[in-house]
């Protein structure tokens, strides 16, 4: 028995369909993410324990052949695409920063509940920083250019900015991005089912790192 709930009208067109697949990389630990401080602009480096988490990312990405590398010109997203990332190079895309956090950088959200309780950074945003509207933006001017592109293509960036990213990949508004949680050095995979262009998925999400072999097709 067929279903009708939801038949294709035969004048309506295929959809077309891509093989482009988003590897989404947040970052390997800093001291700042590992204190819960607010890391938007401020340019800081991994610990020695983020460096040898990406050197991990980069065993597990070692069978993925990657069309394109890109990453944040920050440099802990640089250094983990530097740890990490295939050996035939990456471009540096400045959309790819995180979240501009303005006058709460560097705080940690207990510290900032104490003095605006009931604040959320992905309704409220942060004063002299980006809202949650202008972060979306910048996720949806990104995904414009990345639609182009076809095969895998591995994104380095951060922590608040992919949750922004993952969202507006599925239609969801940059406020709905506080339930996609995504730990250090995690990777990610945005694409599309049966590789139809009208039904972006989330593929994988925020793995342990013991699960490699959800990482390809």
């Amino acid at each position: 028995m067929t279903s009708n709930l939801h038949p294709r009208s035969q004048d309506s067109p295929v959809p077309p369909r891509s093989s482009l697949r988003l590897y989404v990389i947040r970052h390997g630990e800093t001291e700042w993410s590992l204190s819960g401080r607010h890391t938007g602009r401020t340019d800081i480096d991994l610990t020695a324990n983020g460096e040898e988490a990406a050197r991990e990312l980069g065993r597990r990405l070692r069978e993925i052949s990657f069309a394109r590398v890109v990453t944040s010109p920050l440099l802990r997203a640089r250094r983990t695409c530097e740890l990490a990332g295939p050996a035939a190079g990456f471009a540096v895309e400045p959309d790819l920063a995180e979240w501009d956090y303005g006058g709460y950088e560097g705080r940690t959200s207990a510290d900032i509940l104490e003095k605006r309780p009931g604040w959320n950074l992905f309704r409220d945003g942060a004063p002299d920083g980006e809202a949650p509207d202008q972060v979306g933006a910048r996720a949806d001017r990104l995904l414009v250019r990345l639609r182009a592109l076809r095969g895998n293509v591995a994104l380095f960036s951060h922590g608040h900015f992919g949750r922004v990213l993952a969202a507006r990949w599925i239609g969801l508004s940059a406020a709905r991005a506080q339930h996609f949680l995504l730990g250090t050095a995690s990777l990610s995979v945005l694409a599309y089912e049966h590789e139809l262009t009208d039904r972006p998925a989330i593929a994988l999400w925020n793995p342990d790192a013991g699960e490699p072999s959800a990482l390809t097709r």
